[in-house]
C-alpha cells in the first residue's frame, strides 16, 4: 500500500533536540537586564513556542512599555550570543533522534521548521551531523509570524518541492513537534502531525493526529500505519 504520507517537517527545538532549557535561560538573562523577571514555568506554559522577538514583544508590552523595533532587535542580539555560549560543545539531540531523524531521510524528503534563528538552526544541525539530510530549512529569520500561524510549514514545504521532481502536498507531510502552537500550525497548513512529548505533558498535546512520549519510544513503520488506519476511518 502506498504510504499516506510524501515527506516529514520536523520542528527542531524541543522535538529534536532538548535546547528549549537554554532559550529559556538566554531569555531570561536579557529580560532581568531589563528588570524584568521570567518564571521557568511561564515560559513552559506559554511562551515556548514564541520567536524571541515575539517573546521579547509581548512581555516589555505586558510591562507595560513600548518596545521600538531597535529595542526588540538588540535584546533578540543578546539573547542570540548567549544561547550560542550556551549551547557550545553541549550533547543537544534527545535519546535516538538522529537514527530516527536517518531512517525518515532514508524513506521521506525532509524539511525543518523552526522558530529559532537561521544560524543557530544551522549550527545544531552541523553539530548534530544531520544538516544534510534536510533539503530545506525555514527558521524565524523567513517567516514574518511564526508559529501557531502556518507559514513556517507552508513555506517549508514550498522550499522542499523546489528540490523535488514531483510536488508533494500538504495532506502528504506529515509534521514532528512537541507544542500545541506547532499542532495548531501545522493543522492551519493542512498537514498531519505526529506529537512528541518531550517538553510538556501529553494532555496538552491531544489535538495532534498522533502522540508519542518521546522519539526513543516511536517507531516510524508503526507511525504509517497508524496514520492509514486514521485514513480509513
Amino acid at each position: 500500500m502506498t504510504d499516506t504520507i510524501a515527506a516529514i517537517i520536523f520542528d527542531l527545538d524541543g522535538t529534536l533536540v532538548d535546547t528549549e532549557p537554554m532559550h529559556f535561560r538566554g531569555i531570561a538573562e536579557v529580560l532581568a537586564q531589563e528588570g524584568i523577571e521570567l518564571q521557568r514555568e511561564d515560559y513552559f506554559r506559554r511562551l515556548i513556542h514564541l520567536t524571541d522577538r515575539e517573546c521579547f514583544e509581548m512581555l516589555l508590552r505586558e510591562q507595560g512599555r513600548r518596545p521600538s523595533p531597535e529595542m526588540v532587535a538588540a535584546m533578540v542580539e543578546r539573547k542570540a550570543r548567549r544561547y550560542l555560549e550556551l549551547i557550545h560543545g553541549a550533547d543537544l539531540l534527545y535519546p535516538a533522534a538522529h537514527r530516527f531523524v536517518c531512517n525518515c531521510a532514508a524513506r521521506f524528503p525532509l524539511a525543518l521548521a523552526t522558530g529559532t534563528l537561521g544560524h543557530e538552526a544551522e549550527l545544531i544541525l552541523r553539530q548534530m551531523e544531520l544538516a544534510e539530510r534536510f533539503l530545506a530549512v525555514v527558521s524565524a529569520d523567513d517567516v514574518e509570524r511564526g508559529k501557531p500561524d502556518p507559514a513556517p510549514f507552508r513555506l517549508a514545504l514550498a522550499r522542499l518541492n523546489q528540490q523535488l521532481e514531483q510536488t508533494v502536498a500538504a495532506a502528504r507531510c506529515l509534521v514532528i513537534e512537541d507544542t500545541a502552537a506547532g499542532i495548531e500550525a501545522a493543522h492551519a497548513a493542512g498537514m498531519k502531525v505526529l506529537a512528541i512529548a518531550h517538553t510538556v505533558p501529553q494532555e496538552m498535546l491531544a489535538q495532534a493526529d498522533l502522540i508519542r512520549p518521546s522519539l526513543a519510544e516511536t517507531d516510524l513503520d508503526e507511525v504509517l500505519i497508524a496514520l492509514r488506519a486514521a485514513r480509513r476511518r
